[in-house]
């Protein structure tokens, strides 16, 4: 009976000196994705507008979304379970699902992004457009009242 298992395994030993290595040689080259495989998001923050859509459709509540004047997108990388969910509601589709994985890292980790544009210089020029249209209303209900006496004459 020892000698049917010797021949056993050394069948396998024989197909596999001259086979080629199961494993892949990851290091030295670079894993090739399948299709389909759903990787993690990236945003274009530049084009986001912050509705929110993507926030509210997120199954884990993993992205955050401030509207302005914060501006702000925030994911959580160690919630998000890569549904794709705000990738296809997106309006904007400033949201990309990459193939490929993020680097592990021992902590969890929030990665946020601010809209280049809500800055101080957003603040500013948000305030002159209420001032302007403030200004346009009143100006506005002036010359509906002026217009009103002599309508009544």
């Amino acid at each position: 009976m020892p000698k049917s298992r010797i021949m056993a395994f050394t069948w396998a030993t024989v197909k596999n000196l001259f086979s080629k290595p199961a494993t892949s040689k990851y290091p030295a080259e670079p894993i090739a994705y399948p299709e389909g495989s759903r990787g993690h998001i990236e945003i274009a923050i530049d084009d986001c507008i912050s509705c929110g859509i993507c926030e509210k459709s997120c199954p884990p509540r993993a992205i955050t979304v401030k509207k302005p004047p914060e501006g702000t997108w925030a994911i959580d990388r160690m919630d998000c379970i890569a549904c794709g969910y705000c990738v296809s509601v997106c309006p904007k589709k400033c949201l990309h699902m990459v193939a490929g994985y993020q680097t592990p890292g021992g902590e969890k980790i929030t990665d946020s992004f601010q809209r280049p544009h809500m800055g101080e210089e957003y603040l500013k020029a948000q305030e002159e457009k209420k001032k302007a249209a403030l200004a346009a209303a009143a100006a506005k209900k002036a010359a509906e009242q002026a217009a009103a006496p002599k309508e009544a004459n």
